[in-house]
């Protein structure tokens, strides 16, 4: 069962999108979205595997917001649109299909056979593959002020949280930016090597560590708290020489 989001600005083509994909006993439509903000904010909850996605909508299109995707493994994405002048730049995205709307059902079905049989040998191999020369992400995307905010990895000092929400502290910037995100999705997009969680409300940079002392961290003019279930973690990495 694949998990799906329907990203259309236009409530009768989401109205079709979601008989079509009903009718495909493989997808799980997880929610209709009229932007890709409001897609962006369920990507960073659940797990998504497909997205159908219209390419001309306010605020973001589109084809930016496939260019914007940061996660390790993003969804698959099956472009539907009234706009047959965009397909080259979707296919260069390496999505899965190009559907031009009205579409008929039996051409929306070759397209999510497609996708499923994609799914299905990633599934066997295990992970969605990547490539053997792939390195750590150099930034994120978050959803913050109504905008997808480009955040640098290397300028990150630590991370705060508060229920749904986290505070991502930056060098340079005087207030932090506050994205609707748990601790545990933060962590998973945050590289393991740089960067530990030392607290239930905390993750810190290594490399902005100034010191430690009684078990606090300083960090700038901050100290962040060690808890005693991360604390150990924490100072086996420290003396095992693992901090980078």
């Amino acid at each position: 069962m694949m998990n799906c989001l329907a990203v259309d600005d236009e409530s009768l083509a989401l109205d079709l999108l979601e008989d079509n994909i009903q009718k495909v006993p493989f997808l799980n439509l997880v929610k209709r979205c009229k932007n890709a903000f409001e897609a962006q904010e369920i990507m960073q909850q659940q797990q998504i595997d497909l997205l159908f996605l219209d390419i001309q909508m306010p605020g973001i299109t589109g084809l930016q917001f496939v260019q914007s995707m940061a996660q390790p493994n993003p969804p698959m994405v099956i472009f539907v649109t009234a706009y047959e002048e965009f397909a080259l730049e979707g296919f260069n995205l390496d999505v899965v299909d190009y559907l031009l709307k009205p579409v008929s059902f039996d051409r929306f079905l070759k397209a999510v056979n497609k996708a499923n049989e994609l799914f299905t040998l990633r599934k066997q191999e295990g992970t969605r593959p990547q490539p053997e020369t792939a390195t750590a992400p150099e930034y994120l995307f978050v959803n913050a002020d109504y905008s997808l905010v480009k955040i640098r990895i290397s300028e990150i000092q630590y991370v705060e949280g508060l229920k749904d929400y986290v505070k991502i502290y930056l060098e340079g910037q005087p207030r932090p930016v506050i994205t609707r995100l748990t601790m545990k999705a933060m962590e998973e997009k945050l590289p393991s090597g740089p960067f530990m969680r030392v607290h239930k409300s905390f993750i810190i940079a290594f490399d902005k560590i100034e010191s430690i002392r009684n078990l606090r961290i300083k960090i700038g003019q901050v100290h962040i708290p060690i808890s005693e279930s991360y604390g150990e973690a924490l100072f086996k990495a420290i003396n095992a020489g693992k901090v980078e």
